[in-house]
């Protein structure tokens, strides 16, 4: 542990906003645009494949794994910042 102060509730309620982010964009990658807008985006093609097509089957991956990427970048940073790592 570092030297610095503990800040145990400051800690928790940036990992909830850090969540509550995520989610929201995972949300709208997978359902909003996968789902919803589904008709629209088909409109567009990559790769010869409807874009609405791609979003629902390829896209919400390489979004979710990027989210953990930042997930696990930030959470080690708010850690350090209230002294908690």
């Amino acid at each position: 542990m570092s030297g610095s102060k503990v800040d145990g509730e400051g800690y928790w309620r940036a990992m909830l906003r850090l969540v509550g982010w995520l989610l929201c964009v995972w949300f709208v990658s997978s359902f909003v645009l996968g789902i919803f807008f589904v008709e629209a985006l088909n409109t567009i093609s990559i790769a010869g494949f409807p874009l609405g097509f791609w979003f629902s089957q390829q896209g919400s991956i390489y979004i979710f794994v990027v989210l953990i990427i930042i997930y696990a970048r930030r959470a080690d940073r708010i850690a350090s910042d209230h002294g908690v790592d």
